[in-house]
């Protein structure tokens, strides 16, 4: 018998990345930046999930920042030490499709907080959930604010054949 080789499928993989901008009062940009993100193992489960009807789940709509800089790793399930007060709170985000490689190939998050209180921001992520929930993806981000500041954080994360 001869051997056949079949192929099952392409490889796909996600690609995700965090974006930010920080303005003065005055609308002044201070300082600006890009990370790469860890998709965590939580949230790949949750997105496998939201492919299928029968199993569903619930959708990343959320972004937190938080003062903890220690190295994402794919077992976490939330953010080190995630911020909740100075106007710096994880809040709801506005979500679109965006073009990288292919037409709405790129799901994009994105708020803007003002600061009322210094931060050192150390870490970001994408949650599903107002509070708790699960966490799609962290990073690590050097950003300081100090009251008055705003900070506009952007998450792409991108579907990519392997």
């Amino acid at each position: 018998m001869k051997a056949v080789n079949v192929r099952w499928g392409e490889n796909a993989k996600l690609v995700g990345w965090f974006e930010w901008i920080v303005f003065d009062k005055n609308g002044n940009i201070k300082s600006m930046g890009r990370s790469k993100n860890l998709v965590v193992n939580a949230g790949l489960a949750e997105v496998a999930g939201l492919i299928l009807s029968d199993v569903g789940g619930t959708a990343f709509d959320y972004l937190a920042l938080g003062t903890d800089s220690t190295t994402p790793s794919a077992t976490d399930t939330a953010l080190g030490a995630e911020i909740t007060d100075s106007g710096l709170a994880r809040a709801a985000a506005t979500g679109t499709r965006v073009t990288t490689s292919v037409t709405n190939d790129t799901a994009q998050l994105q708020h803007t907080w003002t600061a009322t209180a210094s931060k050192s921001i150390r870490e970001c992520g994408v949650f599903n959930a107002a509070s708790g929930g699960t966490m799609l993806a962290r990073a690590n981000i050097t950003v300081d604010v100090t009251d008055g500041d705003s900070i506009q954080l952007t998450y792409k994360i991108q579907l990519q054949a392997a």
